[in-house]
């Protein structure tokens, strides 16, 4: 089983979006059964998951205080991919979160206030010793800013080379417990998370590699990302 977190402090960067999104998209690509979990207590994910009518992913209630002893009986039950959504700040949820990951997913918007934002949760990552994978949401296609953040971001970790665009269908289709990938007329939208989710999938595939392998590295610390980013 793997577990995919998806943290950021700063709130609006989609994190919600995301976990949904790829939970189906996993488990559309055969790469289940898929669970979620939401750790935020706004509960938006949670709320997703009841508005959907399809059967998966499934969804598990937990706790932090008892996140490994419930991850490992998802392991034992056959779940092959868990998926946390994340408070927007960092706290003790985030650091467990993290500690019981094999991948670390930051979106992050273009926008300076967000590339500074994502230091932070930057930390975090680096002092559990996980592999983190940023991701430019919400982005405006050929927008300056854009290619500014994917320089910035490339320059100080692991970027996704899939970059999703700010759509109004992403949003829509959060309202009934959906995805682009089931509503008509998304092909665009629906193959940004495609996409996206096939670079995770061989990252994930990745994390038995010794800790050695530059591959599986993250190459900076906040301090740069926040002089970037300014």
């Amino acid at each position: 089983m793997q577990v995919l977190a998806i943290a950021s402090q700063k709130g609006g960067s989609g994190k919600t979006t995301l976990a949904g999104h790829l939970a189906v998209e996993a488990e559309r690509r055969g790469a289940g059964p898929v669970a979620l979990i939401d750790t935020d207590p706004q509960g938006s994910l949670a709320d997703w998951w009841n508005a959907r009518a399809a059967g998966t992913p499934a969804f598990a209630q937990t706790f932090v205080s008892r996140l490994p002893e419930d991850l490992e009986k998802m392991r034992a039950s056959g779940i092959a991919l868990v998926i946390i959504d994340t408070p927007p700040a960092i706290t003790s949820t985030i650091v467990e979160v993290v500690r019981n990951s094999d991948l670390v997913v930051i979106p992050v918007r273009p926008s300076p206030h967000d590339l500074g934002a994502a230091g932070a949760t930057v930390d975090v990552v680096e002092s559990l010793g996980k592999p983190l994978v940023f991701v430019i949401n919400a982005a405006s296609p050929r927008a300056r800013i854009t290619s500014e953040a994917v320089i910035a971001l490339s320059q100080h970790g692991t970027l996704a080379p899939a970059i999703i665009n700010n759509r109004t269908d992403f949003a829509a289709s959060m309202i009934d417990g959906r995805t682009v990938m089931e509503l008509p007329k998304t092909d665009r939208s629906s193959e940004e998370i495609t996409a996206l989710w096939t670079y995770l999938r061989k990252r994930l595939e990745m994390r038995e590699r010794p800790a050695s392998d530059p591959a599986t590295q993250s190459q900076t610390g906040s301090g740069n990302l926040a002089r970037a980013a300014s």
